[in-house]
């Protein structure tokens, strides 16, 4: 084994070093490399003095007999240290028709590597052509996890129960001109540590980032970016574009200094990760990394050694395979203890359930490594429980611990403010946590993670503004994104100066939110729906990195109104217990566990038939002594509701009419005025909260 300079002809040796740890490890005397790669017959280490340096500086060529363990490459190099930049060319037979796919022409990056830079030159379609791309390709960065002051950095640990999820995204957060951010720092975690106070004013306590994962955004149609980030590259590197740090390491800092801040403000970071497919696509798609050191072993191939596509972006990872099951639970245990993260929501889940031929398995070895795995006892999983090849896990995904999106609990709602026939069942169910989906085994309130709007799809605003989607500035003729949005557009499509479809719609929202915030379960709000932030009708917005997806801050002023309904909704929801317990309600009354009785426009009376667009129910929690009282009115008539008779001593107060305007709908329970009716007629399309007092 030797290095050898292309400055000099000159060689030293190097340690054999060891197998484990893999990737770069720093030692006080040197730094550890190790690889893995099965069928490689070669497998050189690049180092560059430059991060954007056209060839290595240095050249390690590793010994088969020295340098490799099993299917481990490894190398100890004396003197490198936290900084140095690295890559690594690996040899070996191209037969793609037997998932082999070694070029020597591409430089590769290490799957461990903690930071990626080379972004000044970086082609993606360079990486796809035959020729030598190492003027062209990413490189790691060896990074040591300890040198960092953490400043006694605790994770918050709040119970699902008490949490309020905001889905955001890092560089759109921050990213518009009127952010009121620095130039240098919009769209970066410098930028959003600065929002910190935005997020407490709203009553968040988690942040759900969309992917911080290094991602391609060279994976975009032509002429576009990869916004959203769902084109992961490496997964133990934060994405350096999100940085305001040019340094090497400053991504990795920067993202510390995000989490530090956050528990400070005592909010959770939850990253949405992707573990399901990579950037490298399919036969067509680019040799970044994964592709030229074990295809076969880091991705889903069929019979001819073609990529199986569960995820529609090409290729399918093999989460199952030990090997790359190793690589995810260290990504995972490197975030929480190194990086101190407090959750993970999975993207596409259910792909992570299939074995090497693509079919579900009942017990996945990776699945149940994650739910039990000890590092990340404290921490909160999120399943996206369905894949892109019909796979749909809501209520039946496996382990002890996973929550999941409730996807049923978004469509429901939808389609009840619609004004959706069939409807008033399935909103009962959703409103108790979904019991006819979990069973009553696996039900805690976090096991539903509720939203009515996430990324992929419509915002709230467009929600009620647009019935059809319009993707056309994504340049796929609107073939993009799906077609069932369950919206209307309540007389117009688009934009409007109408003031009946304005009312109409703003009552819309207010109704969906305050759904969404008074159903059992964990609330998750998507970023700028609490100020009717729109994206022009695009529900498929991942290539738009411009105004169509950014967060605009005017509109904190222009609806201040709206900003200020959906801040004293989360604090009212987050007031009361009966919104923040884990118990599963009873259906008839108990001396001591909550329960919910459910009534129609008459005590006792639910209307479950097809033509029913209302419900009503008293929520009662005997413990805290709570009363409660809802009405539901998704009909385009009044409807005049029997209340039932409070508790001895106390009286109805109004909490909550979704009729009235903004700054009147929604009142604390301190400041709500009483209700002394035996009955309350419910406007159309809206929604009404009582609270029994003394």
């Amino acid at each position: 084994m030797t290095v050898s300079s292309r400055r000099s002809a000159s060689t030293v040796a190097v340690d054999p070093g060891q197998s484990y740890p893999l990737g770069a490890t720093v030692y006080p005397t040197g730094v550890n490399f190790s690889l893995y790669s099965k069928y490689a017959t070669g497998v050189e280490l690049l180092l560059f003095d430059d991060p954007e340096a056209a060839q290595p500086q240095r050249t390690v060529r590793l010994d088969p007999h020295l340098n490799r363990t099993s299917f481990y490459w490894h190398v100890f190099i004396p003197g490198l240290r936290s900084g140095q930049v690295y890559a690594y060319r690996v040899f070996g037979p191209y037969a793609p028709d037997r998932g082999l796919c070694f070029n020597p022409n591409k430089v590769l990056l290490d799957p461990y590597a903690r930071a990626v830079v080379g972004w000044q030159h970086y082609s993606r379609e360079a990486a796809i052509k035959p020729s030598n791309n190492c003027a062209q390709a990413l490189r790691g960065v060896v990074v040591d996890p300890t040198d960092y002051d953490w400043e006694g950095d605790r994770h918050p640990r709040t119970p699902y129960a008490r949490t309020v999820i905001y889905e955001l995204h890092v560089g759109g957060f921050t990213k518009h001109p009127n952010s009121g951010v620095a130039p240098e720092k919009r769209g970066t975690y410098a930028g959003l540590i600065e929002k910190i106070p935005y997020l407490q004013s709203l009553g968040i306590t988690a942040v759900e980032l969309l992917p911080v994962h290094q991602f391609d955004r060279q994976d975009a149609p032509l002429g576009r970016e990869n916004y959203w980030g769902y084109s992961t590259m490496a997964f133990f590197a934060p994405h350096a574009a999100y940085s305001s740090r040019h340094d090497p390491l400053g991504p990795v800092d920067e993202f510390r200094d995000l989490v530090k801040a956050l528990h400070k403000a005592g909010i959770e970071v939850i990253l949405d990760v992707v573990f399901n497919h990579t950037a490298e696509g399919n036969e067509d798609g680019p040799t970044l990394s994964f592709k030229g050191l074990a295809n076969s072993t880091y991705y889903l191939l069929d019979e001819e050694a073609g990529y199986r596509n569960y995820t529609g972006c090409g290729n399918t990872v093999k989460a199952n395979n030990s090997i790359v099951r190793a690589l995810i639970l260290d990504c995972l245990r490197y975030w929480v203890s190194e990086m101190h993260v407090d959750g993970f929501r999975f993207d596409l889940a259910s792909v992570l359930s299939r074995d090497a031929d693509g079919n579900p398995l009942s017990d996945p070895p990776l699945l149940w490594a994650i739910d039990s795995d000890p590092v990340l006892a404290g921490t909160k999983l999120i399943a996206e429980a369905w894949d892109a090849a019909g796979l749909y896990q809501v209520g039946t995904f496996i382990g002890d611990r996973f929550g999941t999106w409730n996807g049923p609990f978004r469509d429901d709602v939808r389609r009840f403010w619609r004004g959706d026939q069939g409807c008033s069942y399935a909103l009962s169910q959703r409103l108790l946590g979904s019991p006819d989906i979990y069973s009553k085994d696996q039900w805690y309130a976090g096991r539903t993670i509720n939203f009515v709007t996430c990324h992929d799809g419509f915002t709230l605003h467009d929600l009620v503004s647009y019935s059809h989607k319009h993707n056309w500035a994504n340049g796929e003729q609107n073939r993009d994104g799906t077609n069932d949005n369950y919206s209307w557009n309540y007389g117009h499509e688009g934009e409007t100066t109408d003031p009946t479809v304005l009312s109409l719609r703003e009552r819309q929202q207010r109704n969906l939110l305050a759904t969404l915030f008074l159903a059992q379960g964990t609330p998750m709000l998507t970023m700028g729906d609490e100020v009717k932030r729109s994206q022009q009708g695009n529900n498929n917005a991942y290539c738009q990195d411009n105004e169509i997806s950014w967060f605009d801050w005017s509109l904190c002023d222009r609806h201040a109104d709206f900003l200020a309904f959906s801040r004293r909704l989360i604090e009212l929801s987050q007031s009361l217990v009966m919104f923040q317990q884990n118990e599963l309600l009873q259906n008839e009354p108990h001396p001591r566990r909550p329960y919910a009785i459910w009534h129609g426009v008459k005590l006792k009376q639910p209307d479950w038939a097809l033509w029913s667009h209302s419900l009503a129910v008293s929520l009662c929690h005997p413990r805290e002594q709570e009363w409660l009282y809802l009405a539901f009115n998704a009909y385009w008539e009044d409807l005049r509701f029997q209340l039932p008779r409070p508790p001895r001593g106390r009286v109805w107060y109004r909490l909550l009419d979704t009729s009235l305007p903004n700054l009147e709908a929604c009142h604390l329970p301190d400041d709500a005025k009483p209700c002394l009716r035996r009955d309350y007629t419910v406007p159309a399309r809206s929604l009404l909260l009582l609270m029994a007092r003394a």
